[in-house]
């Protein structure tokens, strides 16, 4: 690798590292293994004109970086690529030009219908994905944008990082992350899927400053094992069920959140054998929940609690309404629905206009050690 000067570094700092791979990526194609490699997915004979199949050519590339432990520069274009498997130790890195609603930049493109996901992590231990975009045109039926494809748990943590990438429009979920421990999720977009934004069975994990937007299921989901997630600045609104669900699940600090117009239940925590214990809320905005559950159903609510030990509900803010520009139905018909909680407090949030019927509805079962008290607020009246 070629030395540079401290001002180049403090403009690689800047870019996001964006200035220094476009400068330095051509001239690492054929680095050492001693010095570690940045190969330019190019010198393998990708082409980005959304034209050509790049499988082959992309594939050699990651295998070509994982005796180096070095990475796969993407220049800017399309690249069209069935499922591509990501190597231990090794990054696929690209330039994050993607916007809110559409891919630019580094554009990897599902072509097919044979795949199981576009990026497979699953024997991608210490690995990283930055900048990219993973665009899957809703091919097929159950395809994933990111995976990991287990069905147990392996004998070490997964240590992956995924970075500034926007993955949208898969048939199945965004990232679907099965028997996964100690990785992280950082300015990324999960949007537009038909599954979930994201879907974990796993643990250990730092899912922070996301964007999980549109998705047919749930924005943020954990149906099995699950445990100590610290989950913090995350947007998640418009997904058309919950737009936070876990089952069981113990260890999770839910903190400095948006929550906005979910489908059915804005923060739904279920029962389960394993839980749910240990989980602190707090400082998040939870408004307009319930835009496709039936009225008189409780999926018509900001909140679920059931069965929980040991969880801290405070300093939110819960608000209804309705779809941007005062159109749509009001919702939702209740504010937190609790049951059966046990050394619990749920007390100092604000339901300003926080539901339509019933501010708290305490379904019963509550053991010792709960407190629900000073949560100031008023139905909403619509107008």
């Amino acid at each position: 690798m070629q030395d540079f000067n401290r001002r180049d570094a403090a403009r690689a700092a800047m870019l996001g590292g964006a200035s220094f791979l476009l400068s330095q990526g051509s001239l690492q194609a054929q680095s050492s293994a001693a010095q570690g490699s940045l190969l330019d997915a190019h010198a393998f004979g990708a082409v980005g004109d959304g034209k050509t199949d790049n499988t082959l050519a992309l594939q050699k590339a990651l295998d070509a970086a994982a005796p180096l432990s070095g990475g796969v520069f993407l220049p800017p274009g399309t690249y069209l690529t069935r499922e591509l498997h990501v190597r231990s130790g090794t990054a696929l890195i690209g330039i994050p030009a993607w916007n809110y609603s559409n891919g630019g930049g580094s554009v990897l493109k599902l072509t097919g219908t044979d795949s199981s996901c576009l990026l497979n992590l699953t024997e991608a231990r210490g690995a990283t994905l930055d900048g990219l975009a993973l665009d899957g045109g809703f091919l097929g039926s159950g395809i994933h944008g990111i995976y990991t494809n287990r069905s147990k748990w392996g004998e070490h943590e997964d240590g992956f990082r995924i970075e500034r990438c926007q993955v949208a429009r898969f048939s199945g979920d965004g990232m679907r992350l099965d028997c996964v421990w100690c990785f992280s999720v950082r300015h990324c977009e999960l949007a537009y899927n038909h599954g979930d934004g994201m879907n974990m069975r796993g643990w250990d994990a730092f899912i922070l400053d996301n964007w999980f937007s549109g998705n047919q299921g749930s924005g943020f989901a954990a149906r099995r094992e699950n445990a100590s997630v610290t989950f913090i600045g995350n947007r998640i609104e418009w997904n058309a069920k919950e737009n936070f669900v876990i089952v069981g699940g113990d260890g999770y600090q839910i903190n400095n959140n948006f929550f906005d117009r979910a489908g059915t239940i804005g923060i739904a925590i279920h029962k389960s054998n394993w839980g749910p214990a240990q989980i602190n809320i707090t400082g998040n905005l939870i408004k307009r929940s319930g835009k496709n559950a039936d009225p008189n159903s409780h999926d018509s609510a900001q909140v679920l609690i059931e069965n929980a030990k040991g969880v801290t509900f405070t300093g939110n803010t819960i608000w209804a309404g309705r779809d941007d520009g005062n159109k749509g139905l009001w919702s939702p018909s209740f504010g937190i629905i609790y049951q059966g909680l046990e050394n619990c407090i749920l007390r100092d949030n604000v339901l300003h206009e926080g539901a339509l019927r019933q501010l708290f509805l305490d379904l019963g079962g509550q053991q010792e050690g709960v407190v629900v008290g000073d949560n100031p607020g008023k139905l909403l009246v619509p107008r």
